[in-house]
């Protein structure tokens, strides 16, 4: 089944409560509210470990500046590219970009939300998305929102900024969802919480994300525990047909 994973960067599950859609998404969703990233919870880190299903202490990067692998894993588009997949990633934080190598996605989208503010920027990347998708056959897309991040840093999680770029993220989620419809299932996710100004501590606040499957292969308001950012690929690559890295440590959620 083709999939658009939707990230949020610093997404805490508990600011999920008012937010109308997210709730209308999770009862229609097999969820967890309980999920845990890895150590330490920092954006890069934990983007590695999604895509390549591993923690940090296997794949080496532990800071935002990406570290080439000693033993090298195949990460999630290139095991996709490798089952003659097409996979397309839009992103408004450039080190979003180490991810994947680029031979192994059909599309690749930056727009700088340092430069153009994330608001604009996750606009943008949302628009050019469904155009893209629309357009070329795509059977995995990454869509990576930064601004809840910035708006976390700057103002602190959990506080009125942090809320409304939170909103801002949703508003796009629901009109990408509106506009593919049932053709894609969808996961949205966090890379890691956040506290005061800060995240990258092994506690609850930075270590907890929501995980939510949306799909026919997912039944509705249905809790899953024992989730780990690391399953996410290995989730991915069986809704797609394909077999997961010999590498990859996580399992399947369906």
């Amino acid at each position: 089944m083709k999939t658009v994973l939707f990230l949020v960067d610093g997404m805490r599950p508990d600011s999920l409560v008012n937010i109308e859609f997210a709730q209308k998404i999770i009862k229609k969703s097999t969820y967890t509210m309980n999920a845990q990233t890895v150590y330490p919870s920092v954006t890069l880190p934990c983007h590695i470990s999604l895509f390549h299903s591993v923690k940090p202490d296997r794949h080496g990067t532990t800071t935002n500046i990406y570290t080439p692998q000693v033993r090298p894993i195949d990460g999630l588009c290139e095991v996709l590219k490798k089952a003659d997949k097409q996979s397309a990633i839009f992103f408004n934080w450039e080190e979003i970009r180490d991810v994947s190598r680029p031979n192994s996605i059909a599309r690749a989208s930056f727009y700088a939300g340092k430069k153009i503010g994330y608001l604009e920027a996750g606009e943008k990347l949302t628009d050019e998305l469904i155009d893209y998708v629309k357009s070329y056959e795509t059977d995995f897309a990454f869509l990576y929102f930064g601004y809840t991040d910035w708006a976390g840093h700057k103002f602190g999680w959990m506080g009125n900024e942090y809320m409304s770029a939170m909103q801002s993220c949703w508003n796009n989620i629901e009109k990408v969802m509106t506009e593919l419809g049932d053709e894609y299932t969808y996961i949205i996710t966090a890379d890691h919480g956040g506290h005061d100004r800060t995240h990258g501590y092994d506690i609850p606040e930075d270590m907890t994300i929501p995980v939510i499957l949306c799909g026919k292969d997912f039944e509705e308001g249905k809790i899953i525990e024992n989730v780990s950012i690391i399953d996410i690929a290995p989730t991915i690559a069986k809704l797609l047909g394909t077999e997961p890295d010999e590498e990859w440590e996580g399992k399947s959620l369906i």
